[in-house]
């Protein structure tokens, strides 16, 4: 998989991720862990984000799936 996937992508920071989604800090890393939520990336050492691109493809497999 191509990591970026289109050049206007950007990385989320994860309070970012939780604006977005309303999910808490709690939820999003259980849903990681269950295979449910993109993973994060490692970037400028231990900090990790977000490719928003994934962040909102999960976003809208959510709504498709309430259909």
């Amino acid at each position: 998989m191509d990591i970026i996937q289109n050049r206007s992508d950007r990385f989320l920071r994860l309070r970012d991720v939780m604006e977005v989604t309303t999910l808490c800090r709690s939820s999003i890393y259980i849903l990681i862990k269950a295979g449910e939520f993109p993973s994060n990336y490692a970037i400028m050492g231990k900090r990790k984000a977000w490719l928003e691109s994934e962040v909102q493809a999960w976003l809208l497999a959510r709504v498709s799936a309430s259909y």
